[in-house]
């Protein structure tokens, strides 16, 4: 599943200049998808360090992106930027288009990733310098009879350094030169494996990608993604430019007991992939046995059909061996009925088992995953409003709760 980047904007420096970091969540890719009503998955928060003089304009700027700013946090003069980045890696690090960039021969302000915990593998290989592995296979994910193309990619990372954790996203960097003739940048995508990767040998990295595939507003031409066409299309051998891993917002806690909600849409199913191999796995666990999972998890899983259902042998495969641990709920929208006659989405599956989800949310071990699209939210919101309510409690308000106590994970598109 494709991300945008979580990234960090260079400022001056100067002595005497008072500099402040704002943190950004929401941020849209770029002028492209910008002109257009295909929306961009977001993952965790982008930093970016602003002169004082140019606060006004840069949140402009912000809100023009989609963005929502977070925090404000002021820097000295002196203050690193990513721990000990370079300024040659701060020129040539991944660039978010400001609100200029709409225009042509707009300039583009460089970003650079922000620094994580120590005990979360974070940037280990950025955009100026990215691992050069191997594809070591491409699988279809989808099956006759389904819609479009959505491939299981997994690359070879046994010549790399390049650590990761469940939850967690890579950057791709594309071949070639974007409209304005400089190369493409990077695009993140969640990873569908295991931090042990899928031969449990640390040697390799996957992905879940599906072609983007939409139709021009204006020309009403079919527009493939650049990046995701180039993944799906990859063959084995062929060489990859990798960057990351990043990301903190999706990570599994790690209690083996804990009560785990995954709502997925199409793609969105790739971390929640990645989180079921190791609860589940004979070969993961064996690996792991010092997370051996004993409590419950949940998925909530919308597709458009019943070929789109990715991983579909996967799932029921461990839905047969731990019934009592293992849950899979469908939303098949263009087979199923709502209770209204519509189509049966995500949210109606919400509605149907608010009052199980709610009553689950109330034990501190239980944690919310959603991932995938954007529009979910509002209908998952209305149905746990109403257990909300019944428990005389404000769902917002609950929500917020939720998320502070790091219980309540959200990435959406």
């Amino acid at each position: 599943m494709y991300n945008s980047s979580a990234a960090s904007g260079t400022a001056n420096t100067t002595s005497g200049s008072r500099i402040f970091r704002y943190e950004v969540v929401g941020l849209r890719q770029n002028s492209q998808t910008d002109r257009t009503s295909y929306p961009i998955r977001q993952s965790g928060s982008t930093f970016i360090n602003v002169p004082y003089s140019r606060m006004n304009d840069v949140m402009q700027q912000i809100t023009r992106l989609g963005g929502k700013i977070v925090s404000i946090q002021p820097l000295t003069a002196d203050s690193k930027i990513n721990g000990n980045v370079t300024p040659e890696q701060k020129e040539t690090a991944l660039e978010v288009e400001t609100g200029e960039g709409n225009q042509p021969g707009a300039k583009k302000k460089p970003m650079t990733q922000a620094k994580a915990k120590t005990d979360i593998p974070v940037n280990i290989y950025r955009p100026n310098a990215p691992f050069v592995g191997r594809v070591v296979s491409n699988e279809p994910l989808v099956h006759e009879g389904g819609i479009g193309i959505c491939q299981h990619v997994k690359f070879d990372i046994s010549e790399g350094d390049l650590r990761y954790l469940e939850g967690q996203s890579i950057g791709i960097i594309p071949p070639g030169t974007d409209k304005n003739g400089k190369p493409e940048k990077l695009r993140l995508y969640s990873i569908a494996s295991t931090r042990h990767g899928d031969d449990v040998d640390d040697k390799s990295v996957s992905l879940c990608v599906r072609q983007l595939e939409y139709q021009h507003p204006e020309t009403k031409e079919t527009v493939y993604g650049v990046c995701s066409t180039y993944l799906t299309h990859l063959k084995p051998g062929d060489e990859i430019k990798i960057t990351g891993p990043t990301g903190k917002e999706m990570l599994l806690p790690e209690d083996p007991d804990a009560k785990v909600i995954m709502l997925a849409t199409g793609t969105g199913i790739a971390p929640f992939r990645a989180y079921l191999w190791r609860m589940f796995k004979d070969n993961e666990r064996a690996a792991n046995p010092d997370y051996q999972f004993k409590g419950l998890a949940w998925l909530v899983f919308g597709v458009a059909t019943t070929p789109n259902v990715l991983y579909k042998e996967e799932l029921e495969e461990i839905q047969a061996k731990y019934p009592d641990h293992f849950r899979v709920t469908y939303a098949i929208s263009r087979e199923q009925k709502n209770p209204e006659g519509g189509r049966m989405y995500i949210q109606h599956r919400v509605a149907e088992h608010a009052e199980e989800i709610f009553k689950l949310l109330q034990e501190e071990k239980t944690h919310v995953y959603i991932c995938g699209l954007k529009g979910m939210e509002d209908g998952i919101d209305a149905a746990l409003s109403v257990e909300a309510t019944k428990a005389g409690r404000e769902w917002k308000e609950y929500q917020r709760e939720l998320k502070k106590a790091g219980r309540w994970h959200v990435e959406t598109y």
